[in-house]
């Protein structure tokens, strides 16, 4: 494996879960495969969990991590082609990738959709020209349209709880007072679809997801009818996709709040969010409190997620 942008990359995913298996109960068994390895953190957005699962998981491996935070202490960079840069941006990104890729073996990116151009967005502009000119493996910390290491995070974490063989997997739209990128939901439907799941997408008109990733979805524009009987809730808040309207909040509708009424349309479900989350926004405190809630174990599972595609990548070296 080259670079790492999407869950489809582990394969067998049956492999993939017993590779992270093997990393969450070894965690330290393989820092041979990093020793005298640079991993190098290149954040465009903020981050507090794929910031520190992604270093832990590093530092597992044996790696020396550095970490660079574009909008504090760096110059500020160009990513358009043509510009004449008379401006604020004294660096291009075409100069800055390949100087990145000389101080560094594998390089992670997080950066987010922007909501200026879908096309530059979902065509993964600024991470595929790391692809291109690092001259290194890359691997997507988040990107405009996918988040797979918390994907599969996420899978790992269902697996680890499900108590029946194809559970009932609904992934519901909830309100939220900012644009949101579709990232983590186009991503998680990806990986859902991998699966034998389940699997049902709940949000409200004008929020359907691009159909590339909605897969075999069943999706329903009523929450309701969705969380019968469901086994997981996956709250998530997204902008929407659609036509004119991307990148827009057209619906702050409350009533899709996950509360406790609405979980107990389920099956006893387990709640899940990738977090940061608005409390009582997207999900109510008892909610969120329960014994249910699996938030903080999804968290914990991102250094498990990362720890494996980063050995896979080191393998690939």
């Amino acid at each position: 494996m080259k670079s790492f942008t999407s869950v489809k990359q582990l394969g067998d995913l049956q492999k993939a879960f017993e590779a992270a298996k093997y990393v969450k109960e070894h965690p330290f068994a393989d820092q041979a495969l990093g020793k005298n390895k640079t991993l190098l953190l290149v954040f465009f957005n903020n981050s507090l969990r794929t910031r520190l699962s992604t270093q832990k998981a590093g530092l597992n491996l044996g790696m020396n991590v550095i970490v660079l935070d574009v909008n504090q202490g760096a110059w500020k960079l160009e990513t358009e082609r043509g510009v004449i840069m008379d401006g604020d941006k004294s660096e291009h990104l075409l100069e800055a990738i390949p100087v990145m890729g000389c101080y560094s073996d594998l390089i992670g990116v997080r950066s987010f959709a922007r909501f200026e151009s879908k096309e530059d967005d979902y065509n993964e502009v600024i991470l595929n020209q790391f692809i291109k000119y690092s001259g290194k493996p890359v691997f997507s910390m988040e990107a405009a349209t996918r988040h797979p290491l918390q994907t599969f995070a996420d899978m790992i974490t269902i697996e680890e709880h499900k108590k029946k063989a194809r559970p009932k997997v609904v992934m519901t739209w909830a309100p939220h007072p900012k644009a949101l990128p579709q990232a983590v939901p186009n991503s998680f439907a990806e990986g859902l679809n991998m699966t034998d799941y389940e699997f049902v997408i709940a949000n409200p008109e004008g929020y359907d997801l691009a159909p590339e990733f909605v897969g075999n979805a069943k999706v329903t524009h009523d929450q309701d009818e969705a969380l019968e009987g469901a086994d997981f809730v996956y709250a998530k808040n997204w902008a929407a996709y659609e036509g004119e309207n991307y990148g827009k909040v057209i619906n702050k509708d409350m009533g899709w709040t996950v509360t406790k009424e609405k979980m107990a349309l389920t099956d006893h479900a387990f709640f899940m969010h990738c977090l940061p989350v608005r409390r009582n926004m997207i999900v109510s405190d008892d909610v969120i409190e329960s014994p249910q809630s699996l938030v903080i174990p999804e968290a914990a599972n991102r250094v498990v997620s990362a720890q494996t595609v980063l050995k896979m990548l080191l393998q690939s070296l």
